[in-house]
């Protein structure tokens, strides 16, 4: 019999070859929606690992007490509790198929009483949610005062293992609950009201979202203050960007009109400034920065296209600066000045000056050290960033790089979309110019596609940021004849992905589009319009 459970679990696994693939597997969607929990769990527990198991090890020598009890008394609980509902997930997926002499019955063929078993862990969640935020502060402070922790983090942040950046891993339990809110509203609208498993999933649904509505406010400052500890990490020549009251609005690519005329730069727009930097040419893939401008006062003006020999552009006044920008399409264009806008009047309506803007170390405008071309290798799948330090090996991933090599940009609303946006599977890949197709397990996060042979390997093979690339069916020029198939193309860089059933396909499809469509609107809504669609996602 235990031969069997093994046997059961592998098969969970998806197979080699094509008589495991054309496996029967039922039909219903609720079945389908199960499926992709348990997928999804695998990579929730493998990010818990990443911090509770690893990193713990790595740095538990030189840790503070304070900080240690602080993430881990939390922590090392939820990721325990996971361990045994992701056991209890694949063994209602065995039973519901009836696979190995499995005996079928309808209580099999429910999931509302396991997802109920996350009523003992929820307290749990709801202290690490009110600790969060203590808990990123804490670490960033230790990081400061204390070298050997710094250097020990630095180590374990440049390993395979750690593919996003760590601070990131904290989020992921707060994350990992709206998924679970998002399953069960699938479940539940697909459900009858009468059907045996919709009391179970209504009550584990009501129980989850009143530990996110109870905690919305701290997830959305914790999310806020993550990007500026990012964002302060990779800008230049700037202090103090972390402040309690100041809010990430957007990033990305615009041509700045200069002496030398039109040059790629990265600007980084907030509640209360303006931010206009360059990259280094440094292996460390920082930006400089060049220049603020607060936002009270601003004005935005779009330029008189007969007057202009650049398309997309506008002028920004702010502070005793006049700055003429332009960018990469009528839609980037008006996604910044919407944002702009939106920004300067909320700044009218501060009435204190709580916020010190940093003060910049260097605003030279000198291009030494300074890369100005948006050429890279990112798209080259399977490839690393080069990096001599260590330490810098996930950062061409984050969003600031790609909307640097993309010219693109996104904002805090797309951040808050691609959270909710995540999914794990096994997907079949197919490039443009090769003929077979090669199965891979795919984790969709944080705007990029990580790459694995198989769900249980501790680090990916390559990866594949999406910001800017469109999502399409293929076409009869594609000569693709397999079903379930999805194309990805920015620019000459195209990819298939091949998933194992309809309802798969369909959630690839409108995981991906909705957490990338923001780089590619086709028309500009009011941020009130737009705000509404991000729920939709």
């Amino acid at each position: 019999m235990a031969s069997n459970n093994v046997n059961a679990l592998r098969s969970l696994d998806g197979g080699d070859d094509d008589t495991k693939r054309k496996r029967r597997a039922p039909a219903d969607k609720s079945y389908c929606i199960t499926k992709e929990l348990l997928m999804t769990e695998r990579t929730f527990k493998k990010d818990l690992e990443v911090i509770t198991q690893s990193f713990q090890n790595a740095v538990n020598s030189v840790m503070p007490d304070y900080l240690s009890h602080l993430m881990f008394s939390t922590l090392c609980p939820i990721y325990n509790f996971h361990c045994n509902f992701i056991r209890n997930i694949e063994q209602r997926i065995i039973s519901w198929e009836g696979k190995y002499n499995t005996p079928v019955s309808p209580e099999s063929q429910k999931i509302g009483n396991v997802l109920l078993e996350l009523d003992t862990v929820l307290p749990i969640y709801r202290t690490y949610l009110d600790r969060l935020e203590e808990m990123l502060s804490e670490l960033e402070l230790t990081l400061k005062r204390n070298r050997e922790f710094e250097q020990l983090y630095k180590e374990f942040e440049a390993e395979k293992t750690c593919y996003l950046p760590l601070n990131t891993f904290l989020l992921k339990p707060g994350q990992r609950l709206l998924h679970y809110r998002l399953i069960l509203e699938r479940l539940l609208k697909h459900y009858n009201q009468d059907h045996p498993d919709y009391k179970n999933c209504q009550e584990a649904h009501s129980h989850i979202l009143e530990v996110i509505n109870l905690s919305r406010e701290k997830m959305q400052k914790v999310d806020n203050l993550q990007k500026l500890i990012e964002l302060q990490r990779d800008l230049v020549g700037i202090d103090s960007l972390i402040h309690p009251d100041r809010e990430f609005i957007r990033e990305g690519c615009l041509q700045k009109f200069s002496r030398k005329g039109y040059q790629q730069r990265m600007f980084f727009l907030f509640s209360d400034m303006l931010i206009y930097t360059s990259r280094t040419a440094t292996s460390l893939l920082q930006f400089k920065v060049h220049g603020q401008l607060p936002l009270r006062g601003m004005m935005v003006e779009e330029s008189d296209i007969s007057k202009v020999a650049v398309a997309n552009s506008f002028t920004i006044y702010g502070g005793n600066k006049c700055i003429l920008v332009a960018a990469s399409s009528e839609e980037e264009k008006d996604k910044w000045i919407e944002d702009l806008n939106f920004s300067i009047s909320m700044a009218k309506k501060q009435t204190d000056d709580r916020l010190k803007y940093g003060s910049i170390r260097s605003t030279t405008s000198s291009n030494e050290n300074v890369s100005t071309t948006g050429s890279s290798d990112i798209d080259k799948l399977g490839t690393s960033p080069p990096s001599p330090e260590k330490q810098i090996q996930h950062r061409g991933n984050t969003t600031m790089h790609v909307c640097w090599h993309r010219n693109t940009s996104v904002s805090m609303r797309d951040h808050d979309k691609a959270v909710k946006n995540q999914l794990s599977g096994y997907l079949l890949r197919k490039f443009k110019t090769s003929n077979g197709w090669q199965k891979l397990w795919v984790v969709f996060t944080n705007f990029c596609l990580f790459f694995y042979k198989t769900y249980q390997d501790e680090f990916p093979l390559a990866s594949l940021p999406l910001l800017g690339y469109a999502v399409n069916i293929p076409s009869e020029e594609d000569k693709i004849t397999k079903d379930h198939v999805f194309k990805l193309q920015f620019k000459n860089h195209v990819y298939f992905f091949r998933a194992e059933s309809e309802y798969t396909f369909q959630r690839w499809i409108e995981v991906v589009k909705c957490a990338t469509s923001s780089a590619r609107r086709l028309r500009v809504f009011s941020r009130m319009e737009s705000e509404q669609g991000a729920e939709k996602c």
